[in-house]
């Protein structure tokens, strides 16, 4: 019986405490997106088996897929606050991008994100960095307001309900990061130095097409 109790307990230590290459690459990937591209970013709640999630919320339905401690309005580009978290705080923690100041970003299913990205190229409509989840892509754009958002939405005689809109108040997760879904990555990776984004009124379009001929019942 302590024998199965030790076992237990190292396994967990193992969830809370990733080896020293998960801290590295969590740590490399939060510096790049503070220092490198601007966006505020807060290390996130972490997966753990179960699926659980290590916030005080036993039945969380997001494991590994939100900010805890710090919250959310803590996002920073200071890297001295960046190291300090992920190197003493919470090594190898999910990186979280607050989105809203520098960055926003607006999602669909995933099925529908390669015609999306190729249709895009086809029709010359320029797009930023891409984030794929297990269940969704996420187009990175420039920051906009929810009136601006609502004139852009207001404009077009249908707007499937699939799509997401990540603006002020919320967040991305970035890669590496795992959360209870599945590993979070890179589509298309930004670009070096701060990375253009674009308007989302320009993607709207591509959007919308897309969930039309991919997803028939959005």
């Amino acid at each position: 019986m302590r024998r199965h109790r030790r076992e237990l307990l190292t396994e967990r230590v193992g969830q809370w405490w990733p080896g020293r290459r998960g801290r590295t690459l969590a740590l490399t990937a939060a510096l790049q997106a503070a220092v490198g591209c601007g966006w505020p970013v807060v290390p996130g709640a972490r997966a753990l088996r179960g699926p659980a999630c290590s916030c005080p919320d036993r039945l969380c339905p997001t494991p590994g897929a939100h900010p805890c401690d710090p919250p959310l309005e803590a996002a920073t580009t200071d890297p001295r606050m960046v190291r300090h978290w992920w190197e003493r705080r919470a090594p190898g923690a999910p990186v979280l991008a607050a989105t809203g100041r520098s960055l926003c970003a607006v999602s669909l299913p995933r099925p529908a994100g390669p015609w999306l990205l190729r249709h895009l190229d086809e029709i010359g409509v320029p797009y930023g960095p891409v984030l794929g989840t297990p269940g969704r892509f996420v187009l990175l754009t420039a920051p906009y307001t929810l009136p601006e958002l609502g004139a852009l939405l207001a404009e077009r005689p249908w707007v499937p309900g699939v799509l997401r809109y990540h603006g002020a108040g919320g967040y991305l997760v970035l890669p590496p990061s795992r959360t209870g879904e599945g590993q979070v990555h890179w589509v298309r990776r930004p670009g070096p130095g701060r990375p253009w984004l674009p308007e989302v009124g320009t993607l709207l379009g591509g959007l919308i097409t897309a969930s039309a001929v991919t997803l028939p019942y959005c």
